[in-house]
């Protein structure tokens, strides 16, 4: 008798969860269920798959019929990646390059961008949008006058153009300094103008003011715009295949581009040179989650 009572108790328990979950589920919120799942599955996917396909073999990749989980775990291809294509040399040459990038393309716009907030001349705001202006061109418009220029400046000065990295800094600086100058100005703007008055009163200098007032309630936008300039410099391909002839001094992605036009067909080992390249930045990206939310979001409201 009390098993037949506490099955019918755990039934209507069953029932009204079911019909809790009924009277929840009307259809706007079944209709944005929807789409999220929708979205999160084609964001998502594209990432799985990569990862899958590192350790498939080449014909569970290139069969007939899709295979959606490796049979084993095989490290063939990141083997490859680094005992035959030396791909340790190309992660090493994006590091020298995409970090110093981030340094000085954030300690520059700082300065650029608490001018433009702070300070008062002619042609300010002329000047930021002008700045702006060279962002929203295409990279491939700039590539052609840029190594022309390089090419003069280093014939002038004695430096090869190709094959060096701190010229390739120099080329992401173009791209990576416009929008960084932007982003730092509009959140320089909602940090209020009496907290570094306050700080002048007390004694401090402009350049005080800067390290040790604004710079620590701005600690977002910094991140920010470090995180985003080493992303555009660690992903770049265009001016890096210009730039850059010799294998040894390929980024990592001149260097995937290469094993992907190899003679002999290695999807597998493209797709492992892929996760390694994509990883870092995906836990970059999380474990500064709470930084990048506020950076961007503040940047866009006016204190």
């Amino acid at each position: 008798m009390k098993h037949q009572t506490s099955v019918r108790s755990s039934g209507y328990e069953r029932l009204s969860t079911i019909d809790r979950l009924a009277r929840w589920l009307t259809w706007p919120r079944f209709i944005f269920l929807l789409v999220l799942t929708f979205f999160l599955v084609s964001i998502l996917f594209p990432f799985y798959w990569m990862i899958s396909s590192s350790f498939k073999t080449y014909a569970e990749i290139g069969g007939r019929h899709p295979v959606y989980i490796p049979s084993a775990l095989r490290w063939d291809a990141y083997k490859e990646l680094f005992n035959y294509w030396n791909f340790q040399r190309n992660i090493f040459n994006s590091m020298l390059v995409a970090i110093p990038t981030s340094i000085i393309a954030v300690f520059l716009s700082t300065l650029g961008a608490y001018a433009v907030a702070r300070l008062r001349f002619r042609g300010k705001d002329l000047m930021l949008n002008g700045i702006l202006m060279i962002y929203l061109f295409p990279g491939i418009l700039l590539i052609i006058p840029l190594f022309a220029m390089l090419a003069k400046v280093g014939t002038f000065l004695s430096f090869e153009v190709q094959d060096n990295l701190p010229i390739l800094i120099f080329t992401y600086l173009a791209q990576t300094l416009p929008v960084a100058l932007y982003m730092l100005a509009n959140y320089f703007r909602t940090i209020p103008e009496e907290i570094e008055q306050a700080g002048l009163i007390d004694g401090c200098t402009r350049t005080q003011v800067i390290w040790r007032i604004t710079l620590p309630l701005s600690i977002p936008a910094l991140v920010s715009v470090s995180i985003y300039t080493f992303m555009i410099a660690w992903n770049e391909f265009l001016y890096a295949l210009v730039f850059l002839n010799q294998r040894d001094m390929f980024t990592m992605p001149i260097k995937i581009n290469t094993i992907f036009n190899d003679p002999s067909p290695r999807p597998h080992v493209v797709m492992a040179a892929s996760a390694i390249m994509t990883i870092p930045i995906v836990m970059l990206f999380l474990a500064m989650e709470r930084f990048l939310t506020e950076g961007l979001s503040a940047g866009g409201v006016k204190g």
